[in-house]
């Protein structure tokens, strides 16, 4: 036999095989027995359950904020967080933003949902007002300014938006406020308890003797973020970080500030005992005129601490005694 007819046989053998099996692969599943289409995904990309995708919470599911009568929407939102928020909070909401690195209070993780400035009991979600008013007023001693100059309704769009990041916003409910009851009057026996308070619910270890924010405790202190944090110092100023008012200081005591060393005494100090406390730290602001501190130095004990304690010789008022 010659070589061409040897090859003419091997093409036309090889055709007779291949082609019937060519043929069978794109044939139906109803005429190929248990085999699977080629659309069909392997087993390990098929999707969840129905009943497990809906347990999953959709990162990107569209949030409302309800304001007063305002409400914002996060489509609205979106367009203003990438305008002015991620540089600083992240691409993700997740603190990491480019400018993250250089700003010695990282940014929030909107994607953990820790608060810090909330009227809700510790480790809740906060009100959607509580986040307007951090939007509103900044927070002192970090980089977050004021955003008054958006429109309330840009304030609320935002917070809607920030409220996508996290799948706390789908599954939980905000916490009930705080019940701030009314502030009783105030006299020197309070401010005399607040101080017995101070010293023994320990204030001291961490803001000082002084309220100086220099305690034993303070060089040790870390936040949620393992970043140092520093106590407040009640002598340097009169602004909180998340408020001015003695309401928003007694809720401080209350809620707790997520996120970093300060706890909440709910369960340690009745309501009255909160506001007793109020008054005597508004005593450690020296350097600020209240009603607290008025009454503190009409008598001589006051006078004498308050004269210890203020500092002067800088413009600054900080590093020399009298």
């Amino acid at each position: 036999m010659s070589l061409l007819k040897i090859t003419k046989l091997s093409v036309t053998l090889l055709a007779t095989i291949v082609l019937p099996l060519a043929a069978s692969a794109q044939q139906p599943q109803s005429e190929q027995g248990s085999a699977q289409p080629a659309t069909q995904p392997a087993p390990a990309q098929q999707a969840p359950p129905a009943e497990k995708a809906a347990a999953t919470p959709n990162r990107n599911a569209p949030q409302e904020s309800h304001i007063g009568k305002y409400t914002g929407h996060s489509d609205a939102g979106r367009q203003l967080y990438y305008r002015y928020c991620w540089g600083c909070h992240g691409f993700r909401g997740d603190g990491n933003g480019e400018n993250a690195p250089y700003l010695n209070i990282l940014p929030r993780n909107f994607v953990a949902a820790t608060f810090k400035c909330r009227s809700t009991p510790t480790g809740t979600l906060p009100l959607d007002q509580d986040l307007y008013n951090s939007l509103v007023r900044g927070l002192n001693n970090s980089n977050m300014p004021s955003w008054i100059t958006l429109t309330a309704q840009n304030r609320a769009d935002l917070i809607a938006f920030i409220k996508t990041f996290s799948p706390r916003w789908q599954t939980e409910k905000a916490g009930d406020p705080i019940n701030v009851p009314a502030e009783p009057a105030l006299t020197l026996n309070s401010i005399k308890h607040g101080q017995e308070l101070f010293q023994k619910l320990e204030c001291w270890k961490c803001h000082g003797q002084e309220g100086r924010g220099d305690g034993p405790s303070a060089s040790t202190l870390t936040d949620s973020n393992d970043q140092p944090i520093r106590p407040y110092n009640f002598t340097t100023g009169s602004r909180f970080k998340c408020g001015v008012t003695n309401s928003d200081l007694y809720k401080i005591f209350i809620s707790g500030v997520d996120g970093t060393p300060m706890p909440s005494f709910a369960d340690v100090v009745k309501p009255e005992e909160a506001w007793d406390l109020v008054h005597y730290l508004r005593t450690l602001q020296v350097n600020k005129k209240s009603p607290e501190l008025a009454l503190w130095m009409s008598t001589k004990e006051g006078a004498a601490i308050v004269s210890a304690q203020r500092i002067t010789g800088t413009p600054t008022g900080s590093g020399i005694k009298q």
